[in-house]
């Protein structure tokens, strides 16, 4: 998602349905078609960083990230997302979405806390030690992760743009941005998504 709190998508449009899928129908009509898992996130960002052309499609601006929208399998929201040199999120979550992120040109780098937060009624946390995790995605590299997923994620490249693709699912009713000093993790804001869009 966005150093600068633009929308990254991190993102509302209708899913098409998987080539060659037909909608079940059951006595009462269509059935809904079952919410994608995280792998299914995950196997999703995966085959589109994976296509040339529309990763070449995105344009890139120096200044910004900058993002296009994309049909998410099964209800899903997507984005594919630029990283500009030095550009990141900031530390925040995806409320009660799944999802999962790839990338497909550049190095990004994610800092996450492998902890379970509490939803709601706090405003600032102390973070005990030994919970901060940090990896290093290069092209092809990625992650799914499940609610509440507290990171940020950062194009730490000096001259280099980074790109990625992202999948969230339920979209993504809110994000919630935080602020870290040391071990004290703070709420900031909460987005919905006419914040972003």
């Amino acid at each position: 998602m966005p150093a600068s709190p633009a929308p990254a998508p991190s993102f509302p449009a209708a899913a098409s349905p998987s080539p060659g899928s037909a909608p079940a129908s059951g006595p009462t009509g269509p059935s809904p078609s079952p919410s994608p898992t995280a792998a299914e996130l995950l196997a999703f960002v995966r085959r589109t960083a994976a296509d040339a052309g529309l990763i070449a499609s995105l344009p890139l601006d120096p200044e910004g990230r900058t993002w296009i929208r994309l049909d998410g399998p099964g209800g899903s929201e997507a984005w594919l997302i630029g990283w500009p040199p030095g550009t990141g999120t900031g530390w925040h979550d995806h409320a009660d979405s799944i999802g999962a992120f790839l990338t497909a040109s550049g190095t990004l780098k994610e800092h996450s806390l492998a902890a379970r937060l509490p939803t709601d009624g706090w405003k600032t946390l102390e973070l005990t030690e030994g919970i901060d995790r940090s990896r290093e995605l290069t092209p092809g590299q990625g992650r799914a992760f499940g609610r509440h997923h507290v990171h940020e994620v950062l194009n730490e490249s000096a001259d280099e743009h980074a790109v990625s693709v992202h999948a969230y699912y339920p979209p993504l009713p809110q994000i919630r941005r935080y602020s870290r000093t040391d071990a004290v993790l703070r709420l900031e804001q909460t987005e919905s998504p006419e914040d972003w869009q």
